[in-house]
């Protein structure tokens, strides 16, 4: 019947614009961008270079493609890290600071290509708008922890940016500790003293 002929159809099309997102994310995560070249990602996901530009014109096109994918998984596990936490805002911001913070170290090459890699206009519009939900999600959880009474009156959305903006710097920025083979936990847990307190809270203690 010709609606499981286009059912099967489409099931092939999604699956390998899925295995070419896959190589591409691996490829960027090895040796970022740069690396990410249409042949190498045709050649590891097994498809033809005119394949890949029938799911993606260009390759600004996948890599952006990629990058949403990437940092929604991120954002996800940062939210999931909050919501699932108990307790005052500052502790559940600690949460989702170090689930930031870890990921991020576990997958150094694909956080800075996330974050801070020179990228072209398409990505950087991606890059923008997911920076904007880490804004948010931190605001969030400020906006409650005032409302409860237990952080002062602030603007919740210039913290929330200043916030983001230096954990990012401390991560994978070129001033990172880590960029000189400093202790990743002591680094996590500066981090978090610090956030908490530039939010008017005693440093939160985190449960390991």
């Amino acid at each position: 019947m010709a609606y499981r002929s286009t059912e099967r159809t489409e099931a092939r099309r999604a699956e390998t614009r899925a295995r070419i997102t896959t190589a591409a994310r691996e490829l960027i995560a090895e040796g970022g961008y740069v690396a990410a070249q249409v042949a190498e990602v045709a050649d590891r996901a097994g498809v033809a270079v005119g394949t890949v530009y029938r799911h993606f014109p260009s390759k600004s096109d996948l890599f952006a493609e990629v990058f949403r994918e990437a940092s929604q998984h991120e954002v996800d596990a940062m939210r999931a890290a909050i919501e699932v936490s108990a307790g005052p805002a500052a502790h559940r911001m600690a949460m989702g600071i170090e689930t930031f913070a870890r990921r991020a170290l576990r997958g150094r090459r694909l956080a800075w290509a996330l974050l801070a890699e020179p990228v072209d206009p398409a990505v950087e519009a991606e890059r923008l708008h997911f920076r904007h939900s880490y804004r948010d999600l931190m605001a969030e959880v400020l906006a409650e922890g005032i409302e409860a009474g237990e952080l002062p009156v602030q603007d919740v959305d210039a913290t929330a940016a200043a916030l983001i903006g230096a954990v990012g710097e401390a991560m994978v920025g070129p001033l990172s500790p880590t960029a000189n083979g400093g202790d990743p936990d002591a680094l996590i847990a500066s981090l978090i003293n610090f956030c908490t307190r530039a939010i008017g809270e005693e440093p939160a203690h985190v449960d390991r």
